[in-house]
């Protein structure tokens, strides 16, 4: 009926191995135009129609013949850009007709460019390819070009852009296929692999072209960059996961993983479920890689997957930040301050410590402690009063009682000790009597830090310097004893370059026959005399202790620059030698040691043959390796507490690197038939072993130690540094003033 408008059949789903090769508008236009226009059309459409229309019968009464399927036909871009800092970073990916709209653009010269424009990935803007053959070429299947932006006779041209910016790429473009309609010569079909690097930028970007190509690929394509963010140097690893999805139109099959690029040595790859594996289209596979730090600044390599791709592998950018933290390092309190007096009840107990007794000591957030963020601390601890010879152990509260001893001491004893010793969670600690009942006193000197979280306030500690253990002044050669509630100063000079670094100085103190029983205190010199001590002496005795001591600045001392400097009062007339063990520097000296605790450990006891065998005879020097659960790569040198244990004759104790000459100073200098402790700090020689000698009599040894000092990458001189040859801070002079 004139007036109806025709009914619009929907299409029927063809089969696949039915469908017909469309080619593109200009051949099927050049072919029927003229055809259209000539006089014969209709009369040729009737007998075509009745041609067709005779073979639909004689295809519904004859079998038909079984034919191969036609290839599928590929129009895609694939892009891999995980290696590479550029624009296209975040365009990484398979994109086709199922996942966006892509229109391809024929020019003039076989000048082609592909667009994708993702349909679901939000954010993501489009993506181009432009490509051209070399001038006055046109593009041959099986040859490889060398691709730039910049057009010429000599290179393809090979171009990247997307809405924020384009790409000048240098690269290679490898020709699959190239299907010309025959009438024109114009392509109808391209196929390409190709790699490049974006001028300016690090990687390689590598990928795939398709446009009506029978040509498959396949694609693993990796989730993209790596980035670690900040990671601290010799702190903690931090780990991240590389997700590889074969979204090809065939398989994928990789080869072992491994890593690469600029610098590799911080990363290593912890776990991995793609190496020799074959994934399907649509499936997965994992990489982690762990990034450590040995340095400040940016760490770039790259996790490299071989695969069966054309490129032959993905390779996925790494990044890491290592950054300067402050744990083990070491901040000094102003001056030492007290904790614990069981005399007068100050730290929670009152009255001294009986048989197997423990005191729970809070330290965290207490006498300049930080509440939060100290791992360990350098206490004085000071016995008075005991009823009986034993010893004292100070340990961490969330852990069990070591079989370890701090401090030493028979009945009736005035004295004290040095002591490094880890805190537990709660920033407390245990201090455990053994025999009969004593008054404790504990002070404390600084702390070191346990975690980061000091360093926004305080910034970074000071790092520990080993130094060839030397005398600084004894008042026996020079000036005479120091009278009663005298005081002396000292200055040590390192240098103009190495004295401006000087934080502290660790040095072995010792009062040499004071007229009475009274006590030394050690301390910067700056304000009044703290009210702590660094040394309990009898009278006539020789008492040594270990101390750490915050220093100030001497402008007069002789040098034209300003040295180190420390005081020490003494409360009766006394004879003080002060021996130098080492240097807390400002965290930035070359090869400084940071700190590790652990729970008091025993290593020696010459008693029970563990690390030594026998007591140590007159003149007889010793060797003790450091079992190996205890120092790891980095570790040089040791925190302990030594102890002399009933020697027959007044003697010295010497400990030292092992491999090194003998120092002329002393540790420890026990009594006949004493029992008594002193902190010592000893470097390492080879095979993590030190030196122990006994001067006169025989002695047996007894060695805890409580923390080891490690080589802290960031200012190493170099990853092997050592303590052999000469130390970075020697002694220029030194004196009193």
């Amino acid at each position: 009926m004139a007036g109806t408008p025709f009914a619009v059949r929907r299409p029927r789903a063809v089969p696949q191995w039915l469908a017909v090769r469309w080619t593109p508008s200009l051949r099927w236009a050049g072919f029927i135009s003229p055809f259209l226009s000539s006089g014969v059309f209709m009369r040729t459409f009737r007998t075509l129609l009745g041609a067709i229309a005779a073979g639909v019968c004689v295809a519904a009464m004859v079998p038909a013949v079984a034919q191969a399927a036609p290839s599928a036909l590929y129009t895609a871009l694939v892009v891999h850009g995980s290696d590479q800092d550029s624009f296209l970073d975040p365009h990484t990916g398979v994109w086709d007709g199922g996942n966006a709209t892509m229109t391809p653009t024929l020019h003039d010269a076989d000048a082609f460019q592909l667009a994708a424009d993702p349909t679901a990935e939000e954010g993501t803007s489009e993506v181009k390819v432009y490509v051209q053959p070399p001038a006055g070429q046109t593009w041959q299947p099986g040859r490889t070009y060398a691709a730039a932006p910049d057009f010429s006779g000599e290179q393809a041209r090979l171009e990247f852009s997307d809405r924020g910016g384009s790409c000048l790429a240098d690269g290679t473009l490898a020709v699959r296929e190239v299907v010309r309609d025959p009438a024109t010569g114009k392509m109808t079909a391209f196929a390409a692999s190709f790699d490049y690097t974006c001028r300016g930028r690090s990687g390689t970007v590598d990928g795939e072209i398709r446009w009506n190509s029978s040509v498959d690929y396949n694609a693993a394509v990796a989730s993209g960059p790596l980035d670690f963010g900040q990671v601290e140097v010799a702190g903690d690893e931090v780990s991240r996961t590389e997700t590889f999805t074969s979204q090809g139109v065939r398989p994928v099959t990789f080869g072992a993983a491994s890593l690469g690029g600029y610098d590799p040595a911080p990363y290593r790859i912890t776990a991995d479920t793609c190496s020799g594996r074959t994934l399907s289209p649509g499936g997965t596979c994992t990489v982690t890689v762990a990034a450590g730090s040995t340095r400040v600044g940016g760490q770039i390599a790259s996790l490299i997957l071989p695969d069966d791709s054309s490129f032959g592998r993905r390779s996925v950018r790494l990044y890491a930040e290592g950054f300067r933290g402050a744990v083990g390092t070491y901040y000094p309190l102003a001056t030492p301050q007290r904790l614990m007096d069981t005399r007068s009840g100050l730290g929670g107990r009152t009255g001294p410590i009986g048989v197997d007794g423990t005191v729970d000591l809070q330290v965290a957030g207490r006498g300049g402690v930080p509440a939060g963020g100290a791992g360990a601390v350098v206490l004085n601890v000071t016995v008075t009063g005991p009823t009986a010879s034993s010893f004292l152990t100070v340990y961490p509260a969330d852990m069990g009682r070591p079989n370890a001893s701090s401090i030493n001491f028979p009945a009736g004893w005035l004295g004290s000790n040095n002591v490094w010793v880890k805190l537990g969670a709660d920033g407390n600690v245990k201090i455990y009597n053994r025999n009969g009942s004593t008054h404790v006193v504990v002070d404390v000197a600084g702390f070191y830090a346990g975690s980061n979280a000091v360093q926004p306030t305080r910034g970074i500690g000071s790092q520990y310097q080993p130094v060839s253990p030397g005398r600084l002044f004894d008042t026996r050669t020079g000036g005479g004893p120091i009278p009663a509630r005298g005081v002396e100063e000292g200055f040590v000079d390192f240098g103009e370059e190495l004295s401006r670094r000087v934080q502290g100085l660790v040095l072995n103190v010792t009062a040499v026959a004071p007229a009475r029983s009274g006590f030394l205190t050690v301390w910067s010199g700056e304000g009044s005399v703290p009210t702590s001590s660094t040394v309990n002496y009898g009278a006539g005795k020789v008492v040594p202790n270990l101390a750490v001591v915050r220093t100030t600045w001497c402008t007069d001392c002789g040098p034209a620059y300003p040295v180190p400097s420390f005081a020490v009062f003494t409360s009766q007339d006394a004879n003080v030698v002060v021996d130098l063990v080492g240097v807390m520097d400002d965290g930035n000296a070359p090869d400084g040691l940071r700190f590790t605790p652990v729970a008091p450990t025993r290593i020696v006891d010459s008693r029970t043959g563990l690390g030594t065998s026998g007591a140590l005879g007159p003149k007889v020097k010793r060797t003790v390796t450091t079992p190996s659960e205890l120092v790891g790569a980095a570790t040089r040198a040791l925190a302990t507490n030594v102890t002399a244990v009933s020697p027959t004759q007044n003697t010295v104790l010497t400990v030292w690197p092992a491999g090194e000459e003998k120092p002329t100073a002393s540790n420890l200098n026990p009594a006949a038939g004493q029992i008594v402790s002193n902190a010592v700090l000893t470097g390492l020689g080879p095979s993590a072993a030190f030196h122990a000698y006994n001067h006169a009599g025989s002695t047996h040894v007894v060695t805890d130690v409580v923390g080891s000092f490690w080589l802290y990458p960031a200012t190493a001189s170099e990853p092997t540094a050592s303590l052999a040859g000469t130390p970075h801070f020697a002694v220029a002079g030194s004196g009193t003033h």
